[in-house]
């Protein structure tokens, strides 16, 4: 299944909402959109792509109503999800975690492009398996722009096969932030400063929460 959303945000008005496939949003205040799931997804094969647009002016938070489970298909293991993040208002994405159950291998792309008067705060976190699982895999990988320069390239990996799998102890949850043009805040783990401006904390663990 490919599930597409598009959600734009402009000055002095409500969020316009487009989805198909098998995700829905709702407009949950003057600036907050959740998104929900309106058929179980994401399944082995299926890709996700979200896209994000913040004019100058405006603000925008996006959020789920619940946790994500990526679940293998039938004839396939892997699912993609795309986030492409244009920002020159004010964008706050805080998604609540994925967590990828059985031998499910998910991979997510995020493409954050900032303007020179933008701000941004992307959130994501994920949970390699439910209660005694821990053979799926999950992989991000981040691109961040501010008026067309380089702001960060950043790729973590989880659970199995990934560069960090090992017998004595393999860490399954993952909680990473990035914040433009914020230098500092109470993130989770390590904070990391950007040459560019704006700052990345990231953490790594065996459970979230935990």
């Amino acid at each position: 299944m490919r599930s597409q959303v598009l959600l734009l945000a402009r000055p002095g008005r409500g969020p316009h909402i487009e989805c198909s496939g098998g995700l829905a949003a709702r407009r949950t205040g003057s600036d907050t959109v959740h998104l929900l799931s309106a058929a179980a997804t994401p399944l082995g094969g299926d890709v996700i792509s979200v896209r994000v647009i913040v004019e100058s002016g405006a603000r925008l938070k996006v959020r789920t109503v619940a946790a994500t489970l990526v679940l293998p298909g039938a004839d396939c293991t892997e699912s993609h999800s795309c986030w492409d993040l244009e920002v020159d208002g004010e964008l706050d994405v805080d998604p609540q975690p994925t967590v990828v159950a059985a031998d499910a291998r998910h991979h997510t792309r995020t493409t954050v492009r900032v303007g020179e008067s933008g701000s941004a705060r992307v959130r994501e976190s994920a949970q390699i398996g439910r209660t005694g699982e821990h053979h799926g895999f999950w992989t991000s990988t981040l691109y961040a722009d501010v008026a067309d320069r380089p702001l960060l390239r950043h790729r973590v990996e989880l659970g199995a096969g990934s560069v960090a799998d090992d017998e004595l102890g393999t860490p399954l949850a993952c909680v990473s932030e990035l914040r433009y043009p914020e230098t500092t805040f109470d993130g989770a783990g390590v904070l990391l400063k950007l040459a560019g401006g704006g700052s990345l904390s990231t953490w790594q663990g065996r459970r979230l929460g935990g």
